[in-house]
């Protein structure tokens, strides 16, 4: 697929959002912003909520691809994540297909598999298509959008690569998130691929980097072109130190959604 030349950033001031607004530009593309609130320096931004039916109207009018990260990115009550993640999503699918934009990069989760074990040592990588266990109505809700990706590709023929992302930060902070951590940089490297690679239809990959103590399988990303460059590992010593080695019999430490399958951090709006 040749390069989008516009994309949609939904989600444009939450934690990967502010992330990608730097480093995605990089790759040629132009940002149209959108998030629910205000975005501290981009007077430009549009501000709805996704269920706003005119705003998101606009907001995909002439736009070649949609990064869609808005939503509610820990637990809720069901009510707030079915307006905001469930309905919010289906608006935007919506949106995107009467307005013709040929492709989504949609940001799923972890949490749509959190309660599969974490693989110990020896163990295979966790492939993409392993059946889907969500630790949290939020994680319910991530498994709900590849769903109707699915649906909206096989019906309609809007293509949607589904990015589980694990943990985008500027460095891990958990021992946990040396498995998981996707660094920003790599972040703007798999969502460019996925804005990018021809034929996707409906794929699903996992969203890392090439972390030594990776627990999934990053082949359906690396099918699209995405070649990860960095690694948790030098940030392991000094995190174990601290925080000691995993222990698999913990709920909380054995399961790929970490504390979210026994004490999910809850939305504070």
């Amino acid at each position: 697929m040749p390069a989008p030349r516009t994309v949609l950033l939904t989600g444009a001031g939450g934690g990967v959002g502010t992330l990608m607004r730097s480093l995605l530009p990089e790759y040629g593309y132009s940002l149209r912003l959108f998030d629910l609130r205000p975005v501290e320096g981009e007077p430009d931004a549009i501000t709805a909520d996704l269920c706003d039916t005119e705003a998101l109207r606009e907001a995909v009018r002439g736009v070649d691809a949609i990064i869609h990260l808005a939503g509610i990115s820990l637990e809720a009550p069901f009510e707030k994540i079915l307006h905001s993640n469930i309905e919010g999503t289906y608006r935007l699918y919506e949106a995107a297909r009467l307005a013709g934009v040929p492709r989504v990069v949609l940001a799923s989760s972890n949490h749509a598999v959190g309660f599969t074990p974490a693989p110990r040592a020896g163990d295979p990588l966790i492939p993409v298509g392993t059946p889907r266990r969500p630790d949290t109505f939020y994680g319910l809700s991530k498994s709900f959008g590849e769903d109707l990706a699915q649906l909206y590709w096989d019906k309609h023929g809007l293509e949607t690569v589904s990015v589980r992302i694990g943990s985008c930060f500027p460095e891990p902070t958990s021992v946990r998130m040396l498995s998981m951590w996707l660094s920003p940089a790599d972040g703007a490297r798999l969502f460019h691929a996925a804005l990018t690679a021809e034929g996707v239809g409906h794929t699903v990959v996992y969203g890392s980097s090439a972390n030594t103590r990776l627990w999934w399988d990053l082949t359906s990303a690396r099918a699209l072109g995405y070649a990860p460059r960095d690694d948790s590992e030098p940030y392991a010593g000094k995190l174990i130190a601290e925080q000691g080695e995993l222990d698999p019999a913990d709920p909380a430490q054995g399961h790929l959604g970490g504390h979210f399958v026994t004490d999910p951090p809850i939305w504070p709006y």
